[in-house]
């Protein structure tokens, strides 16, 4: 029997961040949204809302997937 060591997700990361099904990075939230908002616009507001898919080529996208192995 080989003991091979188990593939394990980086919990931190699988929190903040998520893989789509097309292999694309997306970050579940901006900077800036959970506090101090009374003088932000609408507009920004809004914007800080949604999520983000990250550039295919940004360097961090390949350490991303290393620390998500599982998707």
């Amino acid at each position: 029997m080989s003991n091979k060591v188990k593939v394990k997700t980086h919990r931190a990361t699988k929190k903040r961040l998520r893989i789509t099904k097309r292999g694309k990075v997306m970050s579940n939230k901006k900077a800036g949204a959970s506090h101090l908002l009374s003088h932000k616009s609408r507009k920004r507001k809004r914007r800080l809302k949604t999520s983000t898919v990250l550039p295919h080529g940004a360097p961090a996208v390949k350490n991303i997937r290393k620390l998500l192995p599982n998707g």
